[in-house]
């Protein structure tokens, strides 16, 4: 079994070794980590190449081009660079769990190996000195993790730092046009196409800082959004939006299900349809959020079409 971990780094000298040094704790040691920098302006290359150079397991891809592809890009350069069994994703500066390759691994391999398959975990988020905030993000932010094409069309549960996925799926990954993130898209070509497997217990301690590229939803995030409710309506329409195109790029894999093909096809069209279709397209397909709130606003906005500005 072949286990390769795809790590993109761009200016993370403040934590990328305390990263590293997780991934060489893990209980599961047959791995070979693939590092790709995304054009790092500080100390962040000379920390990889130290490591390449202490672990003959870890490899410093591109070493000359470090050219600033943006996180999809760099991940996707990555996981094509090299073919293996399982891929884990991995961020610069969050901590892995001792056990966290070995759990997941250990739930991978009770399914078929031909079958397209992503496999993630919940996270316990913690600030930049590793004080833990909150015990897992999936309870706190989503409410519950999510398993299904229906819920994935309108909102990802998955962090790729938590995530593993399989070669079947990289195989169907061939491009990077129309998507939010890559552990969305991935997530929901894994749900429309075969498994999507949550363990529900933390992965990694997912840490909080004044530099991170995304993170976790705070109250004081939330509170700041919706003092501009103008603001915040964009925001849902650009999610929605984008959503349906990255929904859109699935159906291009040739042996969708009949039901799966409906199902995307009908969240995709949603927004061309009339009044009365789209009130009975949210009833007969039942798309919502994973929260009350954000279903209600959600629905309301998709059957008023409040702010909606065709592109």
């Amino acid at each position: 079994m072949k286990v390769n971990i795809v790590l993109s780094t761009y200016n993370g000298e403040k934590f990328l070794s305390e990263q590293i040094e997780s991934i060489q704790a893990q209980t599961f040691t047959d791995w070979q980590l693939l590092i790709r920098d995304d054009g790092s302006t500080d100390k962040t290359l000379d920390i990889i190449t130290a490591y390449t150079l202490k672990d003959e397991r870890i490899h410093w891809i591109d070493e000359d081009e470090r050219k600033n592809l943006g996180v999809i890009n760099s991940f996707y350069k990555l996981i094509k660079h090299d073919v293996a069994d399982y891929y884990f994703f991995c961020d610069q500066d969050d901590v892995w769990l001792p056990e966290k390759m070995t759990i997941m691994l250990a739930e991978a391999t009770k399914y078929d190996a031909d079958k397209a398959l992503m496999v993630y975990m919940d996270l316990s988020v913690v600030d930049k000195n590793l004080k833990v905030i909150n015990p897992s993000m999936i309870n706190s932010q989503s409410h519950h993790a999510n398993t299904s094409l229906l819920a994935e069309l309108t909102e990802n549960t998955v962090t790729g730092g938590v995530a593993m996925v399989n070669h079947a799926l990289v195989k169907r990954w061939s491009s990077s046009d129309n998507m939010i993130m890559h552990d969305w898209y991935l997530a929901l070509l894994a749900t429309a196409t075969g498994k999507l497997v949550y363990i529900d217990k933390p992965g990694e301690l997912y840490r909080q800082h004044d530099h991170n590229v995304l993170g976790a939803r705070t109250l004081a995030k939330r509170f700041k959004k919706w003092l501009n409710p103008l603001q915040a309506i964009q925001k849902y329409w650009e999610l929605i939006i984008t959503s349906q195109k990255q929904a859109a790029a699935v159906l291009n894999q040739p042996d969708l299900s009949d039901e799966n093909r409906e199902l995307i096809e009908k969240y995709v069209a949603l927004l061309n349809q009339t009044v009365m279709n789209r009130i009975k397209y949210l009833k007969e397909y039942n798309f919502k959020k994973n929260k009350l709130f954000h279903t209600i606003v959600f629905r309301t906005l998709v059957v008023t079409k409040l702010g909606y500005v065709k592109k």
